[in-house]
This record gives structure tokens, C-alpha cells and sequence, in this order.
């Protein structure tokens, strides 16, 4: 008996974000100061100016133009404006000493760098022309009274924090962080720390997804439950998705949603709620799972289940790939995709194959994209050498300074 085909990653990819819609997080206020990473939910609106006044931007001297045009002697210095006071109004042929951010007194229409003004006693000349309105940074220049300065769905960086708090906002309201319930599957794993390389059974391997995939999570501002090692079999599984569906909003398991004799997960999720993929045309990656598990009580909410390959790259491409995604629009997050650049290709890819690959590539000096020389699902250090996937379409060869899609690792580890 034949099986069905692939399916393709926009496709899974559709499905994916449309589930993470359905039920998205609800809202949490928290502290700015705490807000970094966190996905916005409600638009910023400013309640203010910013700059609230005209202000200086220099430390300098603030004057009339129309006073130079016949400067005799120089303009008169009667006063001193620091940061945070109010000057008097300029009369003619008078000038302020003014500091960065301090306001310019009505009248004023310039200011001059004082490094670019004699001084004699309280008289100054400019010694250079100046033009009318320079160093002046205008009231409401960078917000306007109104403006909405963030976005719903604005998933916050640094500079989005100090934006907030530039128009007076302590708090947030962000979405709440999601509740994912980690954990692997296979005999094989065993934890570094318990079994000394030299210890190791024959077929052993350390368990390296559970490390990568919890800071992935943890970067994506998730909580995370670390539910540790199920071993291959039936009831064990069963038992550990039911118990994991219980507090959490998504499940994600590593290893187990193949077609083998112990890959337990898929009969384990169908039997607790429903899965709806788990083949797809990319490589690596092939195996991967899509889902939920049913609550207990009456009337609860369904929990996400995400099944990610046990082959190291595989998983770490796949998470990239389809649960990052899915975790930025379970937040409400409208950028969900990596930001795609075209690069050239230093290297041949000569072969071509039927399923859509993500290779590992990195940026060299010359702005080429070189490949590691090893792309099995299994080798991780690839992921470590590289900077980024090119995302190259299926049944496609590359020859050397072909432009290709590439996907940065800076963003995508964000």
C-alpha cells in the first residue's frame, strides 16, 4: 500500500498558525522594565509630545537669527538654561547659554555649538553662519499626542522598552507567556552528568535535543516544564502526555513520531485527542507531529501537541522552522516568519532533491553564503559552524553565484 504524499511546509505552516490563532494567550500586565521579548497586545497610544517642547541639541548658545544680520559687537549672554528649567524669553541681541535637552526660550530660533562661538566677557560671536532653526529638535518630532508609537502584536525589544517609557508607560500589557511541557523519548538517551563517556552502553547516545530545545523555548519566552526522559513504550507515553496536557499549552516532545515499532507518541496522541500531520517534505525533518490532547475536565481548554524528529538537526530545523512560528502567533505576534535575504551561493549543490532543503550555510567575507561540508541530520556541529539555513526550494540544484534565500540564525535564535 502506497502512501500518501508529503506535506508540503506552507502547508503545514498554514495549519500550524491557524491552530495557534484559534485560542491565542490571554493578556498580563507586567512591569516595562520586565517586558523585553514579550509580545504586545493592545496598541501604544501617546499621551504626549515627544520632545514635549522645542529643545536644544547641543550644548551651546540659543539666539535670534535676525540679530546676526548687523552683530556689531556681539549678542549678549543674559542667562543660563540647563536641563530641566525654563529660560525667559530672548530679547534682541541676546543670546542663552543652553545645555543638551534643555528648552529654548521663546524667541530663540537656532542654536550654536559652543564650540563653534568667541566668548569675550558676556558678548558672543558666532563664527560661523548660522542657520536658521540648526540644533533645534522640534516639539513632537519623534511622537505626536496620539500617535500610536507601538503596534498590537509587537513582539518588544530594547529599544521598544525605552520607547515606552519615553511616553510615560511603567506597564504593559503583553500576552501571557506560554506554558510548554518538555520532554524526549528513546531508551537510547541517556542525560550528560549521569554516565561517563567511558561508561556508555553500546547504542547510548547523550541527550542533546532536551538542551537545545529548552533554551529555545526559553528565548521565546516561554515556561517551560522539563518532564526529563519517557522511555519507548506504549503506556509510559500515555501517561506522560496525559499528565504534561494538565497546566500547559503546548507539549513538545522530541523523537518518537516515526513509523518504527517504539516510536510511541503518534498512537499515544491519537488515543488522548487527535493529530492532524506528521510527514512533511523537508530536509531534514521529515517526521514531525501536529496535534492536541483532549483535557480531563469538562469544558477545558485542548492542549497543543508539537512532535519534533530525534535526529539532533532535525529537530533543531524543524523548531525553527514550525514551533517558532507557532509560539509567536500563539502570543499574537503579527511577525512570525524570518526576514528572508538573497545571497549568493559560494558552492555547487549538484544534487537535487525532491524534498524542500535547509541547508547550513555561513556568511563569508565576501557576502557569499559557504556550505558545511556535512549536512546529515545527525551532525550538529553544523548548526554550531553555521549563521544561518538556505532555504533551498525542492528538486533544485545550485551552481557556484546562484541567488538563494537565506535565513539568518540571529533572528531565528531570537
Amino acid at each position: 500500500m502506497s502512501r500518501p504524499p508529503l506535506m508540503s511546509l506552507e502547508e503545514a505552516l498554514e495549519i500550524v498558525l491557524s491552530q495557534a490563532r484559534e485560542v491565542p494567550m490571554g493578556p498580563q500586565e507586567v512591569s516595562t522594565f520586565e517586558a523585553d521579548a514579550r509580545v504586545l497586545m493592545q496598541d501604544l497610544i501617546s499621551p504626549l509630545d515627544v520632545p514635549a517642547m522645542d529643545n536644544s541639541a547641543m550644548d551651546g548658545y540659543a539666539l535670534r537669527t535676525v540679530d546676526l544680520a548687523n552683530l556689531g559687537s556681539g549678542l549678549e549672554v543674559t542667562q543660563r538654561i540647563p536641563a530641566g528649567t525654563t529660560g525667559q524669553a530672548l530679547q534682541a541681541r541676546q543670546a542663552a547659554r543652553i545645555f543638551t535637552g534643555a528648552w529654548v526660550p521663546e524667541g530663540a530660533d537656532a542654536v550654536v555649538m559652543q564650540e563653534e562661538c568667541d566668548l569675550e566677557g558676556e558678548l558672543l560671536k558666532p563664527r560661523n553662519s548660522v542657520a536658521m532653526g540648526q540644533w533645534i529638535r522640534r516639539r513632537g518630532e519623534d511622537v505626536k499626542l496620539g500617535d500610536a508609537v507601538l503596534k498590537a502584536g509587537t513582539r518588544l525589544n530594547p529599544a521598544c522598552l525605552g520607547l515606552a517609557a519615553s511616553i510615560g508607560q511603567d506597564r504593559l500589557v503583553v500576552a501571557k507567556k506560554p506554558r510548554v511541557a518538555l520532554f524526549s523519548t528513546g531508551d537510547e538517551l541517556v542525560m550528560p552528568g549521569e554516565v561517563a563517556p567511558s561508561d556508555m552502553k553500546p547504542g547510548s547516545i547523550y541527550n542533546s535535543n532536551r538542551f537545545f530545545l529548552r533554551a529555545l523555548l526559553t528565548r521565546l519566552g516561554c515556561e517551560v516544564t522539563d518532564m526529563g526522559i519517557v522511555p519507548d513504550d506504549r503506556e509510559a507515553t500515555t501517561d506522560a502526555l496525559s499528565f504534561a496536557a494538565q497546566g500547559h499549552d503546548l507539549i513538545l516532545t522530541s523523537g518518537g513520531v516515526s513509523v518504527g515499532e517504539e516510536d510511541h507518541v503518534k498512537p499515544s496522541v491519537q488515543a488522548l485527542g487527535a493529530l492532524n500531520l506528521w510527514s512533511l517534505s523537508m530536509k531534514p525533518g521529515k517526521p514531525f507531529a501536529l496535534g492536541h490532547i483532549n483535557a480531563r475536565t469538562p469544558g477545558g481548554a485542548k492542549t497543543h501537541f508539537m512532535g519534533l524528529p530525534g535526529n539532533p538537526v532535525s529537530s533543531f530545523v524543524t523548531f525553527l522552522v514550525l514551533v517558532r512560528p507557532f509560539l509567536l502567533a500563539l502570543q499574537g505576534s503579527f511577525e512570525v516568519l524570518p526576514q528572508v535575504q538573497r545571497l549568493p551561493a559560494h558552492f555547487d549543490w549538484p544534487k537535487a532533491d525532491p524534498r524542500r532543503e535547509f541547508l547550513r550555510v555561513k556568511k563569508n567575507e565576501q557576502g557569499g553564503l559557504d556550505l558545511f561540508k556535512n549536512q546529515s541530520s545527525g551532525v550538529l556541529t553544523s548548526c554550531v559552524w553555521a549563521d544561518g539555513l538556505l532555504d533551498n526550494p525542492s528538486r533544485q540544484t545550485i551552481k557556484f553565484g546562484d541567488m538563494v534565500d537565506y535565513w539568518s540564525f540571529s533572528e531565528l535564535l531570537n
